[in-house]
């Protein structure tokens, strides 16, 4: 006999980059904020995309997620990697040794996971100095599309390309829920230095792909706290994005020009940073 599942969601907040110049709309260089997500049963449960620092000096995200899942008292068996962007997974390592947990990811996500160790002293050390721990990949590439909870299934999904390479999501069919990482966003600005050269369309189809799973929560990689998890919205919305790069990037003919234009059709949507760095990517 299976028991029910749930799940919850622990938000890290933004951090600032140790960047000299601000985004031209004023604002301070900061990091997106961060989904975790724990799917649970009545003993057992399995997080999703750790977050990317721990400093005693800041803010130790690592530590905050960890108490928290200390606090939700249960077994954590896996922890599961959406894709291989640093920060949803540079403290997977810390909070698997403190729960005897294993990493998990595809073997497309590991792959990403190494080319993101890569790229640290060219960029994540610069950003966020002496906040990120030892980044050795511990991930198991797993080729088996299924995680057991408790008798319920959790399917990994591979969705190809999203704001990166060889992306997956995680469903959880008795929750009507995808956690998506960063196949779609809610009420935060998308990463879109990766998606020239045919990106934007390969991220369509990997929304399709979500979509098709018919969930009916969706918890983003990167979210606005305070708006819901509403499937229809938050796959419409990304879609909406994306139309409106294509549309504006044509009509733009400078970097500040495009940056402008998105930040006045989404001036709800956080972190205008993220924006500006898209935007320079997007106007080499």
């Amino acid at each position: 006999m299976t028991t029910q599942l749930g799940y919850d969601v622990f938000i890290s907040e933004p951090i600032p980059q140790d960047a000299a110049e601000k985004v031209p709309n004023g604002d301070r260089v900061m990091s997106s904020p961060l989904s975790h997500t724990l799917i649970y049963g009545t003993h057992d449960a399995v997080l999703t995309d750790p977050p990317l620092t721990t400093d005693q000096v800041t803010t130790d995200q690592a530590k905050a997620v960890g108490d928290w899942l200390q606090s939700r008292d249960k077994n954590l068996t896996r922890i599961f990697i959406t894709h291989g962007h640093g920060d949803h997974w540079f403290t997977a390592g810390l909070l698997a040794d403190r729960f005897d947990a294993q990493i998990i990811a595809t073997p497309g996500t590991v792959e990403q996971m190494h080319r993101n160790v890569a790229l640290r002293d060219a960029l994540f050390d610069k950003l966020f100095p002496g906040q990120i721990p030892e980044t050795p990949v511990a991930a198991v590439a797993s080729t088996d599309s299924r995680v057991d909870l408790e008798g319920h299934s959790l399917d990994i999904v591979e969705v190809g390309h999203t704001d990166t390479d060889d992306a997956s999501v995680l469903h959880a069919p008795d929750l009507d829920l995808v956690v998506t990482g960063d196949a779609v966003y809610n009420g935060v600005h998308q990463y879109l230095a990766e998606s020239a050269n045919g990106g934007r369309d390969k991220w369509r189809s990997a929304i399709d792909v979500v979509e098709g799973r018919n969930p009916r929560w969706i918890v983003a990689g990167h979210k606005n706290k305070t708006l819901d998890d509403d499937a229809v919205r938050a796959i419409a919305e990304s879609r909406h994005y994306l139309d409106s790069v294509d549309e504006l990037i044509s009509q733009c003919d400078t970097v500040l020009g495009f940056f402008h234009a998105m930040l006045e059709r989404y001036p709800e949507r956080l972190n205008a940073g993220a924006l500006w760095m898209s935007a320079v990517a997007l106007y080499p």
